[in-house]
């Protein structure tokens, strides 16, 4: 009883938090000086710094606490899950809002619908949804207190995601020509390689390790769900890295601004 009593306080905790912190950044930067529409985009992008820096915090803390990579337990594991379930939800909306403003911008404020949104934005909302619907349940339900470690480098794939939200913000803000546009996307990419690309061939090197077992033998030893899993997330992220790359590096042969 205590326990479902504090998973549904985490998970309203998490419906406040994240809308609360974007309409505090909201309102914050329209007394700066900011339009309706930069000081919507720029909170969304705020908002999902915030979140990625305290799951890629959780995560590190979990990952240097369990020894024992399968049987040791960390709280956080489990209790970061449920508070930001609700970050997602609100995500697609807040990524619908950026996707209005973009098109206002640019001057076809027609075609600022959801079936537009959805055509552009597809694979953003279809990850989410596969975190809420998918991820969710099976890290809370499945995994039987096993695999803390595990959840904690998924939570490190988040440490990508103050950089990608800094280069938009400062494209949004007419920078991406500046040295720090440069660096940071050179950050972007060797961070986004890292902790999303190789996060997964990582993770099945640890659990070969963990079971004395070849590499190639461990998708034989998990569930079928969590090679199925992996596979669709992995396979995101190397869509997304190659998009970022080319974008990138484009932006790294441009001169800088003095």
């Amino acid at each position: 009883m205590d326990r479902q009593t504090d998973s549904w306080s985490l998970l309203v905790g998490g419906c406040l938090f994240f809308p609360g912190l974007f309409f505090f950044f909201k309102r914050t930067l329209k007394q700066l000086g900011c339009n309706h529409g930069d000081a919507t985009t720029a909170s969304a992008r705020a908002v999902s710094a915030v979140q990625a820096i305290m799951a890629s915090s959780a995560g590190v803390i979990i990952v240097t606490s369990c020894e024992d990579v399968m049987r040791d337990r960390h709280w956080l594991s489990e209790s970061y899950v449920v508070f930001a379930t609700p970050y997602f939800v609100f995500d697609i909306y807040t990524m619908f809002l950026c996707y209005r403003h973009r098109l206002q911008v640019k001057g076809h404020e027609g075609g600022g619908g959801v079936g537009g949104y959805l055509r552009r934005e597809l694979l953003l909302v279809l990850h989410h949804l596969f975190m809420v619907l998918a991820c969710c349940p099976a890290s809370l339900f499945c995994r039987q207190g096993r695999g803390d470690f595990f959840q904690g480098l998924l939570f490190l794939a988040e440490l990508s995601t103050p950089f990608v939200c800094l280069g938009k913000v400062l494209i949004q803000f007419q920078q991406q020509k500046t040295l720090l546009h440069k660096l940071n996307g050179a950050l972007m990419i060797l961070v986004f390689f890292c902790c999303r690309v190789l996060l997964f061939p990582y993770m099945y090197l640890t659990y070969s390790r963990y079971l004395r077992v070849p590499l190639l033998r461990v998708p034989l030893e998990v569930p079928w769900p969590c090679n199925l899993g992996a596979g669709l997330l992995m396979g995101l992220q190397v869509h997304w890295f190659l998009l970022i790359c080319r974008g990138a590096l484009r932006l790294l042969l441009r001169p800088a601004t003095a």
